[in-house]
């Protein structure tokens, strides 16, 4: 019973933390052991779409990336699981014209970034779900690139007419736990202004199909 009272404080304090500053990351630990569930292949990734937004002094920059495949698992109305495999070659930037969008592109796609020739997709598999406050605490393994972290964001679960949709708040993680090294503080010293903040701001949006 004490561990079980643990596990709900650490989930409800994660939810505090995504209603505070918009700069509180996520906290990212070991991976968990993921349970074997049915893939279900069941998410339409023509309607299902991640968010982005990264800053730097002076400015910021934000767009979309799709989804490759995906499987929602839901019983009785509720989350059980789920994995969501990322397309990053799909990366777009919405904020600038053409030739700044494709400059913000070859950046985020070089190997000093997400490397995406070398790891095309990275992947968020849902290990747990908890209801805290009306809100679910969806704990998953996220991997970009060769990294595999633990984290725990906060989402709805929502169905209209043959469609169930995951939709989670915005949340940041730190691009720097996952080795994305490029314009780093924590990597580089004596970057001045030409930094790039470490946390990346996200969301999902994950629709099944009707």
């Amino acid at each position: 019973m004490k561990k079980l009272i643990l596990s709900f404080a650490l989930v409800a304090s994660v939810l505090t933390a995504c209603k505070s500053e918009k700069k509180d990351k996520v906290l990212a630990t070991e991976a968990v052991e993921v349970a074997v569930v049915a893939d279900l292949n069941n998410v339409d990734v023509a309607s299902s779409v991640i968010t982005w937004k990264g800053t730097k002094p002076g400015g910021a920059h934000d767009g979309t990336i799709l989804l490759k495949e995906g499987s929602l698992n839901v019983e009785a109305g509720k989350l059980t699981g789920g994995s969501f495999i990322i397309d990053m070659s799909s990366i777009k930037n919405l904020d600038l014209d053409a030739g700044g969008a494709a400059k913000i592109v070859g950046h985020l796609s070089a190997p000093d970034f997400f490397d995406v020739a070398t790891y095309a997709t990275s992947k968020f598999v849902i290990t747990s779900v908890a209801d805290v406050e009306g809100k679910l605490a969806v704990t998953g393994n996220l991997t970009v690139k060769d990294v595999t972290k633990s984290i725990t964001i906060p989402a709805m679960l929502s169905t209209a007419g043959n469609v169930t949709t995951f939709k989670s708040e915005k949340f940041n993680i730190d691009r720097a736990e996952f080795n994305v090294k490029y314009a780093s503080k924590k990597f580089f010293d004596n970057l001045k202004d030409k930094f790039i903040d470490d946390l990346i701001e996200l969301s999902f949006t994950v629709n099944t199909k009707a």
